[in-house]
Parts: C-alpha cells; sequence; structure tokens
C-alpha cells in the first residue's frame, strides 16, 4: 500500500504559479506609484522595471515566470489586495460606462417615454437641456453624425456620476 502524499498536488502547484504569473502581468501594467506601498523586494523591483524592454513574445512569457517566482518569495497578500481592487475598480467604471450607452440608446430610440422615465429617476437633471440634447442626438443619428450623441453621453454621464456620489 502506498502511503498518501503529504501537502498539495503537483497540479495544484502549477495552477498556484500560474496563477502567480498572471498577477505578474497585471502587477507590469500597473503604474509604479500605485505598486510602491507593497513593499515588494528590491529584485522583483528590478524585474518589474526590465519588462519594458522586453519585446519577444517568448522571452516575455519566460520573464513573467520569473517574477512569479520572485513573488512567491514576497508578501502577496498586499499584492493580491492591491490587484483585486484595481480590478473592482475597472469592473465598477465597466458597469457604469454601459449605462450611460443604455439610457442614451434608449434616449435616442424610445424619445419621450425614456425621457420621462430618466427624469423619474433623476429629477435633479436640466429637464430642458436633456430634452435639447436628446432631440439633437436624435437628429444627428439619422445623419449618421457622432457630434449630438457624444454630447449626450457626457451629460448622462455627468448625471449618473452625481447619482452615484
Amino acid at each position: 500500500m502506498d502511503p498518501i502524499p503529504e501537502g498539495p498536488s503537483k497540479s495544484q502547484i502549477k495552477r498556484e504559479h500560474l496563477a502567480l504569473q498572471q498577477l505578474a502581468e497585471r502587477l507590469a501594467a500597473m503604474p509604479r506609484a500605485e505598486l510602491e506601498r507593497l513593499g515588494l523586494s528590491e529584485a522583483t523591483w528590478e524585474a518589474l522595471d526590465e519588462t519594458a524592454r522586453i519585446k519577444d513574445l517568448r522571452a516575455r512569457r519566460r520573464h513573467w515566470k520569473r517574477i512569479a517566482n520572485l513573488l512567491e518569495r514576497d508578501e502577496q497578500e498586499a499584492v493580491r489586495a492591491l490587484v483585486e481592487q484595481k480590478a473592482e475598480h475597472e469592473r465598477a467604471a465597466a458597469a457604469r460606462h454601459h449605462q450611460v450607452e443604455h439610457w442614451r440608446a434608449r434616449l435616442i430610440g424610445e424619445g419621450d417615454m425614456a425621457l420621462s422615465e430618466f427624469l423619474t429617476l433623476h429629477p435633479q437633471t436640466d429637464r430642458q437641456r436633456l430634452r435639447q440634447l436628446v432631440r439633437a442626438a436624435q437628429r444627428d443619428t439619422e445623419r449618421e453624425r457622432p457630434d449630438a450623441p457624444r454630447k449626450l453621453f457626457r451629460f448622462l454621464r455627468e448625471i449618473l456620476a452625481e447619482a452615484v456620489d
């Protein structure tokens, strides 16, 4: 009878190392100012600084493995927390963007019905300005011009950002 092996399996170790490689890629894409509060080792900093000059895809993959090995020696919880915080911020920004896109499309497509619904949800909105922007966006959409829909998007983004704050 074979003894049961102690510790994680080879597959688990490989999955963890692959996760560290992906973490290394995310770290290299982040601004240095955000990374400075992590307390990374000097060797990790040197490897991260070296990333910009590596252009070859195969060399870059090897480089991610090197950074992952260095990260294994560093405190990983702070690094993972920072990356997760940044990812959450990006998801929230994408959700806000989609919400603005949704309202712009509804206001241009549905007109007064969507306008009255938006004004009910956001009563602080300048009704006259919104109505003017919607009409101009509808005209420019028919003419296939992007100016007024862009202005409407910016206005809606401001209104929805104020509603979140």
